[in-house]
């Protein structure tokens, strides 16, 4: 009887032993590993880097600008292996295209809209284990525009105005870096340059149907705080 007694205790002091460290370890877990799940929120600056066409037919060499944007914004990273993730952000912002010259110049605001421009990044850690860890990644975009609106500047010009803006396809590029704060939460610093381009057309009552093809090509800088799910 004090013999099994004395094989249980044992067994126990084993099983304790053999847990203690995998708690340890787990307790002390930083960096990145296979199967991670990164969530950030950050506030972004979008700011496009606009090539405007001529708005045509009725204003030949009249482009448009297009202004910067902060929202907020919140991405998700799943670690497929130490040093490979992939990311999907989602933020929808508000712009607004203005005439830069002649007679769209002296209306000023044409038209607003909001974009919402899902991207999904594969990214590479270079130091998945480190307290600071850069990335670099490339990946996809599919930008929608919603609630484009005439202004009422551009409305008193040419009479009541419908606004539709194509939706776009195109690659994404990015850099970024994470720093820990805790052994969860982490500081994040990203930079990213999205392709999209559309084309925006102007259904009006005196001037008829304008185009305006407008390359956006955004830089989107963002600043925030991240946690390991």
């Amino acid at each position: 009887m004090k013999a099994t007694t004395m094989s249980g205790l044992g067994l126990a002091a084993l099983a304790l032993g053999a847990a203690m460290p995998a708690a340890a370890q787990t307790e002390t877990h930083t960096g990145l590993e296979a199967g991670d799940v990164l969530l950030r929120a950050r506030t972004i600056l979008v700011a496009p880097n606009e090539k405007s066409g001529s708005i045509l037919p009725a204003f030949p060499g009249e482009k448009a600008s297009v202004d910067n944007s902060v929202m907020p914004e919140v991405d998700l990273t799943y670690m497929a292996t130490d040093h490979i993730g992939f990311e999907l952000i989602a933020a929808t912002t508000k712009h607004h295209a203005d005439g830069v010259s002649g007679t769209t110049g002296s209306i000023g605001r044409l038209t607003s809209t909001w974009v919402l421009p899902p991207t999904l990044t594969a990214q590479y850690h270079f130091a998945p284990k480190g307290k600071i860890r850069p990335y670099v990644g490339a990946g996809i975009n599919y930008t929608l525009f919603w609630n484009e609106k005439a202004s009422a500047g551009l409305e008193a010009a040419v009479g009541p105005t419908r606004v539709h803006m194509d939706d776009s396809f195109g690659w994404a590029a990015q850099a970024g870096i994470d720093i820990d704060l805790t052994r969860k939460v982490f500081l994040n610093l990203d930079v990213k340059y999205i392709d999209i381009d559309t084309t925006v057309q102007l259904h009006t009552s005196a001037a008829r149907t304008q185009k305006l093809d407008l390359g956006l090509d955004p830089l989107v800088f963002g600043v925030g705080l991240g946690i390991r799910l």
